[in-house]
């Protein structure tokens, strides 16, 4: 009989502890109902840009044919501070490490990068992104807000499908839309 080394063992028993998961991602908080709206204007997708670039929206991309709009805008974080990136000091950026080691017949030593002036004077920002779908005399919103610090790595994300934005852009793409007119028969 044949014996199974004790590294495949651990391996097949591991593999069958992998766990999948009991749902698929969902945007956490759940977008607001009110981010969901139905209209009668006649164009709504000129009046949808009209609004995002009103507010200073820049936009990304469309497609006409299925409805789209994404867009967005970029604000600084004046202040904005992560207690816990203050590892490396300040104006340096460690990128790698230092290492020693002997092998069988020889003896090594490497260094890892060092990144200076990396982030320095750079300013942590704000990216605010807005898709809209228009189609069959509705628009559906989905926001979301990324932080970004002054390394220019994401640090906070979240969906922003709130009740607020989405009601404040309704009210603006009432007033600004034109409205279907019914021909006389």
């Amino acid at each position: 009989m044949k014996s199974i080394p004790i590294s495949l063992t651990c391996l097949l028993a591991l593999a069958g502890c992998q766990v999948m998961p009991d749902r698929l991602p969902q945007a956490e908080p759940a977008p607001a109902a009110s981010c969901y709206f139905p209209t009668t204007a006649e164009a709504a997708l000129e009046t949808s840009v009209d609004v995002l670039t009103e507010w200073g929206f820049t936009l990304d991309a469309t497609d006409t044919t299925l409805g789209l709009i994404s867009a967005s805008r970029e604000r600084p974080l004046h202040g904005y501070y992560d207690r816990y990136d203050d590892s490396y000091g300040h104006g340096m950026r460690v990128f790698g490490g230092l290492g020693l080691g002997r092998g069988g017949s020889g003896i090594g030593i490497g260094f890892g990068g060092i990144g200076f002036a990396g982030g320095v004077g750079e300013q942590p920002v704000e990216v605010e992104r807005v898709s809209l779908l228009v189609n069959d005399a509705h628009v559906r919103i989905s926001r979301d807000i990324r932080r970004f610090d002054h390394w220019g790595d994401q640090r906070e994300s979240y969906s922003a499908s709130n009740d607020d934005f989405c009601q404040r852009f309704q009210a603006r793409f009432e007033q600004s839309a034109p409205v279907l007119r019914s021909s006389p028969l």
